[in-house]
């Protein structure tokens, strides 16, 4: 049955009267899309087949229609901003406001400004004007996204609001967070805190004109402009390496190069080579993995991504609809078809760390013995009762550790392992989101700037769908590695893997399956290809978390941890301890405590093997060393793992009320 669909697929490839694809092929390439398509829709058709050779076929639960109100106050709710749909005073929704770059907040005003409109039309309930939250004359939704100069404050006379944060005046260009920069406008050299609710201007009027840097200054020296190439959405070859920069967000960068570069075209081919190289400079505060930070912390990292990711699209005029979402109720019980939450709560009983299903570990173990260098590995169907048998043996004995792993080989594990995620009851990546992906990529821009809105939707993902994914790429990268043997090229596994991990529950015609195919198989490329610099969180999102946090302290008026900072510094003023002088913490090592002079050149590593040379009197101390970490703790931020080559005196800078602590990571 497939073969007729598979050429007419094919047909469809090779017809010039479609719409312009987002890649140019070489003369090469129309073999390579035959095969890897062909690849695909034996996939679909496999997957079809299991689903009728009896498996139980999760139907989604019947959903109401939706109306676009509804659909941006679910928006609003995912990132973080509930408190503008509830009118109650909440203080983490009102300091992610007031930390909300120009981009960003024209994109939360844009889905304000419908959910209010549509509650209007339907006479439901009165609802605050967007001029009380944002300060702004009100303008047409669509010129938030298109013109990046207009003002979010713009009125003479501004009306106090109680239900915002008030400020005195803009952040001046030298703000800091070395010279804390209060939400009214004042700073306070030493510390202390004033209150946040005096003045006449609403806080997203106190937005810096120029973005915000990873150092927490908004350097007017140096505009979004300069801090991208001069080829930026320009290139039409793929350069050998390009840098992308963490330091500025995304969506500033976008919308401060030429409007009409935005949508130029890139000539870029699908062949593994032509990917460009893309590399990451680290600053002198590091890098940062996702998994270095406080789970409050990456909540707080997810909404602004969301809204990031929201604000990127806007700036190239494409709309990232959330359409309805085809929820399908889980199991509660066995491995397939339950929520990763779900597998992980249960697997956390036996390992409180563990970050991704064990059960899924078992299939990547399985495939990594044995089935590196088999030929097809992940095209291969294996023995279909096989397969059923082990399916339902997992399901009833897994998590009572008595279901025999020794008697399954790799084919079987492989086959399981794309059934496990196609059975999720939703997508392990965001289906909802390919149609603003397609749109994107029709459009041609840059490689960079397709790495960078997959990015962001990386790190909007839940907690349990990022670790997974990174550990499933990780894994796709060994059975790549081997390609000469297994005949599983990145193209290959990105395309036969693209129906399990974006799989949508709708029905599509052959040429909208055929886009989604396209699309998310080449995410899935990028995803495998940038896997080194993927999976680390942009600075300027974690400089916006500390702002974040900064402002919850304000807002909550915490007056005894004010007070203890500001003792702490008069102890240290009358003891005479030199400035950048801290004390580093290590309570499971026999050298508990060090007091270290920092200096302009002291790193994260610098401070590990000193430490590492006072406990050397024995092996063991030797081991633990090794295997710990600094962290910075408080402050404003909740806990953060440091960049080995972290500068410590920089990070001091940002965060002088942090403790320092070295412990297993």
């Amino acid at each position: 049955k497939s073969i007729p669909r598979c050429r007419r697929i094919n047909r469809m490839l090779s017809n010039e009267s479609l719409h312009s694809p987002a890649f140019c092929r070489s003369n090469s390439q129309a073999s390579v899309d035959s095969t890897s398509m062909e690849d695909f829709w034996r996939e679909i058709e496999s997957i079809k087949e299991n689903s009728m050779g009896g498996q139980e076929e999760q139907l989604p639960a019947e959903v109401k229609p939706v109306d676009e109100g509804e659909l941006e106050a679910e928006w609003l709710q995912d990132v973080g901003l509930s408190t503008l749909i509830s009118g109650n005073e909440e203080e983490d929704g009102k300091a992610l406001l007031s930390t909300l770059t120009r981009t960003q907040a024209a994109a939360v005003k844009k889905r304000y400004n419908t959910y209010t409109q549509t509650l209007r039309k339907k006479n439901k309930q009165s609802v605050r004007d967007v001029r009380d939250i944002f300060g702004v004359s009100e303008s047409p939704p669509d010129d938030a996204c298109d013109n990046h100069t207009t003002q979010l404050g713009g009125t003479e006379e501004e009306k106090e609001v109680p239900e915002v944060i008030q400020t005195s005046g803009p952040v001046p260009d030298d703000a800091s967070l070395n010279s804390t920069t209060l939400p009214n406008g004042s700073r306070n050299e030493e510390g202390s805190f004033v209150d946040p609710r005096i003045g006449s201007m609403s806080i997203l009027e106190a937005i810096p004109d120029v973005p915000v840097h990873s150092n927490g200054s908004a350097d007017a020296g140096q505009s979004a402009q300069s801090a991208l190439s001069d080829d930026y959405l320009e290139k039409d070859i793929p350069a050998e390496t390009e840098e992308v920069s963490f330091e500025v967000s995304y969506s500033e960068m976008v919308t401060e190069a030429p409007k009409r570069n935005r949508s130029k075209k890139s000539e870029i081919k699908k062949e593994d080579y032509a990917l460009t190289k893309l590399t990451v400079q680290k600053t002198r505060l590091g890098l940062t993995e996702a998994g270095d930070l406080s789970a409050e912390d990456m909540k707080k990292i997810r909404h602004l991504s969301l809204i990031e990711l929201t604000a990127f699209f806007d700036a190239f005029g494409i709309q990232l609809k959330r359409n309805k979402t085809e929820k399908v109720k889980g199991r509660d019980n066995g491995i397939f078809g339950v929520p990763l939450t779900v597998l992980l709560d249960n697997d956390r009983k036996k390992d409180p760390e563990v970050k991704v299903p064990l059960v899924l570990q078992k299939f990547f173990e399985k495939v990594e013995e044995s089935g590196l260098e088999s030929e097809g590995i992940f095209r291969l169907s294996g023995c279909t009762a096989k397969v059923k048998q082990y399916r339902e043996e997992l399901d009833a004995k897994f998590n009572t550790d008595k279901f025999k792993w020794d008697k399954m080989c790799h084919r079987e594990a492989a086959v399981m392992l794309k059934a496990f995620f196609r059975e999720l009851p939703t997508s392990l990546f965001p289906v909802e989101y390919i149609p603003a992906f397609i749109t994107l990529m029709e459009r041609g821009p840059h490689i960079k700037v397709q790495f960078q809105a997959l990015h962001l939707m990386v790190m909007a993902l839940p907690d349990a769908n990022r670790d997974t994914a990174q550990a499933l790429m990780t894994f796709f990268n060994k059975v790549i590695a081997n390609e000469s043997k297994n005949r599983m090229s990145l193209w290959n596994i990105s395309t036969v893997m693209a129906p399990n991990l974006f799989f949508s529950r709708s029905k599509h015609s052959d040429y909208e399956e055929l886009l989604l195919a396209n699309t998310a198989a080449h995410i899935i490329r990028l995803m495998l290809k940038y896997q080194k610099i993927l999976w680390k969180v942009p600075s300027f999102l974690i400089t916006q978390v500390r702002r974040m946090n900064e402002a919850t302290m304000l807002l909550k008026k915490q007056l005894p941890s004010v007070k203890k900072l500001l003792r702490r510094k008069t102890i240290e003023r009358e003891s005479d301890v030199p400035e950048g002088v801290i004390r580093v913490h290590a309570p499971l090592l026999s050298k508990v405590s060090m007091a270290i002079q920092l200096n302009s050149e002291t790193k994260a590593k610098d401070i590990l093997a000193k430490f590492q040379y006072e406990n050397s009197h024995g092996s063991s101390e030797c081991i633990k060393i090794q295997n710990q970490r600094l962290y910075e703790i408080g402050g404003n931020i909740g806990q953060h793992c440091l960049d080995p080559d972290a500068y410590i005196l920089d990070v001091y800078h940002v965060n002088p009320h942090a403790e320092w602590v070295i412990k297993p990571q």
